[in-house]
């Protein structure tokens, strides 16, 4: 695979660095970049893919719900990215039944793109502080959990993808294999 610009968006999540690290090793050029950039910043950048990193709350979101509704490269959200996904397609997100950050087996329903060659489970590490409380309409599902229905998911048309737990830690099961799906997805795209 050549090498993809990949912009990481910090939403003031722990891991952010950590994402960024993580798709450096893989040989990207990936840069962290602001929330508040504009539309036009990021697109000034010539991204092929962007990643939406976890954060604390929706209220510090910045302008990701713009590039998710205007940017078209593939785009994977991360725990709070994954929640900011599905409110801007009409989704709903709350509050999780189960706190912290834990250990939570996942079960693998759709390998697709991005849970490409991963089986029926993994482990991870995950939050459910918060967590999508309600799918958009179409979209598929790709995972789910006993805490939560809605771990992973797919835009129905568009490579916009959504997980709940954290491929970026070194506890979470395949981690690197998602971010290397998802690298692939930008490839063809």
């Amino acid at each position: 695979m050549e090498e993809l610009k990949i912009l990481v968006v910090n939403n003031h999540g722990q891991f952010c660095h950590l994402i960024h690290r993580t798709v450096r090793d893989l040989d990207m050029d990936t840069k962290i970049v602001s929330n508040t950039l504009s539309v036009d910043d990021i697109l000034e950048e010539e991204p092929q893919g962007l990643i939406l990193s976890g954060g604390p709350t929706m209220d510090r979101i910045g302008n990701c719900r713009e590039y998710v509704e205007n940017i078209d490269v593939p785009i994977l959200g991360i725990c709070l990215g994954h929640q900011l996904i599905a409110k801007t397609f009409g989704g709903e997100y709350g509050t999780g039944n189960h706190g912290g950050y834990a250990s939570i087996d996942v079960e693998i329903i759709e390998e697709n793109d991005i849970l490409k060659g991963f089986g029926s489970s993994i482990s991870t590490w995950a939050s459910h502080a918060d967590e999508v409380t309600r799918m958009p309409d179409n979209f598929l599902k790709l995972a789910r959990s006993q805490y939560c229905e809605t771990e992973a998911m797919k835009h129905p048309e568009r490579p916009i993808y959504g997980v709940q737990w954290h491929p970026e830690v070194a506890h979470t099961e395949k981690g690197e294999e998602l971010f290397l799906n998802f690298l692939e997805t930008c490839d063809n795209y």
